[in-house]
């Protein structure tokens, strides 16, 4: 995960910043995004396609300042509890976000052959809108219950 990233930045910024020096080294991307507000959470979720991406990302960005909105905020990595590009599409196909604006919804893309870095198509919802609604609602109201 990319951490600490300011709430203006939209998931395209976020992108131009890791292409320019880490293009095709990844083949997931998600900004979380605050929906009502309309500005992301802070944190993305990433999926680089070797170690040596890891690595070298760490080295190049991690501790330093973010390029855009005169930002104090420093960029840090994290590990996340879903590893993976197919455990992340699992995670996400059938999520309500796959129902928000375009440009909201995660990214996938090739990792090897002549498309490398290039978007792909992410997989449709396998699930009925309706049932991914109601399965938010549920979680919604479990939250509220727990706090």
């Amino acid at each position: 995960m990319i951490r600490n990233i300011p709430n203006k930045y939209t998931q395209e910024m976020l992108k131009e910043c890791i292409d320019a020096t880490h293009s095709g080294t990844y083949d997931f991307l998600y900004l979380r995004i605050d929906f009502q507000n309309k500005c992301n959470v802070g944190y993305a979720f990433i999926n680089f396609v070797d170690v040596n991406s890891v690595i070298t990302f760490a080295r190049e960005r991690v501790g330093k300042r973010w390029n855009r909105f005169n930002s104090e905020k420093r960029c840090s990595i994290s590990y996340a509890n879903i590893q993976g590009k197919q455990a992340l599409i699992e995670k996400f196909q059938n999520s309500t976000v796959m129902d928000e604006e375009e440009s909201y919804r995660p990214k996938i893309y090739y990792s090897s052959g002549p498309h490398k870095g290039e978007e792909e198509p992410f997989p449709s919802p396998t699930i009925p809108v309706e049932l991914r609604r109601r399965r938010r609602q549920e979680n919604r109201l479990q939250d509220q219950e727990s706090n």
